[in-house]
């Protein structure tokens, strides 16, 4: 449906947004048992005050325009969409705008299922929505409204075991998908899919379980030293090649990405040396680190990957807003997620890492200027917009150019995903 299709009073009240600039917009991942993603829950804060605390609406309706500005598919890989509305947005139509093929509206715990809302609820269903309950808690009045959702999310933070298994008593014989949100750890994860739960919200794919042996294995200390014949201001490109070719996953992925629409070679390689010739040392530099990730990250779900891919590449579009030095800031956002990757904490790691002293304490945790971007980064991840302000005003960011360089990491990183893995 385009704009001239939606009621006259919505595009009354969507076009003063879509005339101003967004402020940030983020995503979460809604995973499967198999630690797939299913969907992206898409976050957007409006107003330039340091946490939500206006109009809902106003929200609403600068989401709409960033779908617009940026393509629904694009920010989510072509998954569907969780996107949080208000009474306005449902009952005037003004989600209209969205696909409903790839859009599941998430009606929030705070909204009065009216009549008017119910139909509106009802219409959107038949128009092919899908439609979820948010932060939800068994109410009689909630009835209608659980016969139309496809998924209800039960915030784990906020519930008990026994308050959970009531609801899933009242739920029996309703055929709806159960998501967890708020699940941290792998200790939740557990104890979400006893419960019966399906889908999963939380950041608990990128908690490490830690191994017994404490020693990072062989194979990933090699796959580290190529990280530091990438890291000199020169490579020697013939000793480079050669510590690749060692490791033959290496090769193939390398081999992969450089004829990948990431590289945007026209033509074919087959050998490394070849790829050497044909893209040059920096080039070079950027698509071993991808498949050197990719190897690391190849056991462990896929979007923790996809993570480190936006974070390396994020890191490295807006370095120059601090400072830093682009290939730095490159490794530093995809090495953030080792301790994913390899089931150890960061501080296990990071001696085995050469890289300079600023760069290793950034990944450990302190806060120092090489860290700025990747705190920024992690902070937006989990919608912590005061967070984000604080390093913008720290380090006089701007704003809508920041946010357009993790829009622009995001593609990249999905066309990056599809060639590495």
């Amino acid at each position: 449906m385009s704009t001239q299709d939606l009621p006259a009073r919505s595009m009354e009240l969507l076009l003063p947004e879509l005339q101003g600039g967004l402020r940030y917009l983020a995503r979460q991942p809604i995973m499967d048992v198999r630690g797939r993603v299913h969907a992206y829950e898409l976050l957007f804060r409006s107003g330039p005050e340091a946490f939500f605390s206006g109009d809902g609406n106003l929200a609403t309706r600068t989401m709409l325009d960033n779908t617009v500005m940026f393509g629904l598919e694009n920010l989510t890989g072509g998954l569907p969409a969780f996107v949080n509305c208000t009474d306005e947005s449902l009952i005037d139509r003004m989600v209209d705008i969205l696909p409903p093929g790839m859009t599941v509206l998430e009606i929030l715990e705070t909204l009065e299922p009216t009549p008017t809302l119910i139909e509106a609820c009802r219409r959107l269903k038949q128009a092919g929505f899908r439609l979820a309950l948010d932060d939800f808690v068994w109410k009689q009045s909630l009835e209608p409204l659980v016969e139309l959702a496809d998924y209800i999310k039960v915030d784990f933070t906020l519930s008990g075991p026994a308050q959970r298994e009531a609801l899933r008593k009242k739920l029996s014989g309703v055929t709806l998908a159960l998501v967890a949100e708020k699940v941290e750890t792998q200790d939740d994860y557990r104890r979400a899919c006893a419960e019966g739960f399906i889908l999963f919200q939380g950041y608990y794919f990128c908690r490490p379980v830690l191994l017994k042996n404490h020693k990072v294995p062989s194979n990933r200390l090699s796959q580290i030293g190529i990280i530091e014949a990438l890291r000199g201001d020169r490579v020697n490109l013939s000793n480079l090649a050669q510590l690749v070719k060692r490791d033959a996953s290496l090769t193939y992925r390398l081999l992969r990405l450089v004829n990948s629409p990431v590289c945007a070679i026209r033509q074919e390689v087959s050998s490394i040396e070849t790829a050497l010739l044909v893209v040059g040392e920096d080039t070079f530099r950027r698509m071993a680190m991808l498949a050197i990730t990719s190897e690391l990250g190849a056991n462990g779900p896929a979007e923790v990957l996809r993570m480190a891919f936006v974070r390396g590449r994020f890191c490295e579009l807006a370095s120059g807003f601090c400072g830093m030095d682009a290939t730095e800031q490159y490794l530093l956002g995809m090495l953030s997620l080792l301790p994913a990757m390899l089931r150890l904490q960061m501080q296990l790691l990071t001696p085995e890492l050469p890289l300079r002293d600023g760069v290793r304490k950034a990944l450990e945790g302190v806060f120092n200027p090489e860290r700025a971007l990747l705190q920024w980064l992690e902070g937006h991840e989990n919608g912590d917009w005061q967070a984000c302000d604080a390093i913008v005003d720290a380090f006089g960011l701007d704003r809508i150019k920041i946010l357009k360089f993790y829009a622009e990491a995001i593609m990249w990183a999905e066309t990056a995903i599809q060639s590495a893995i």
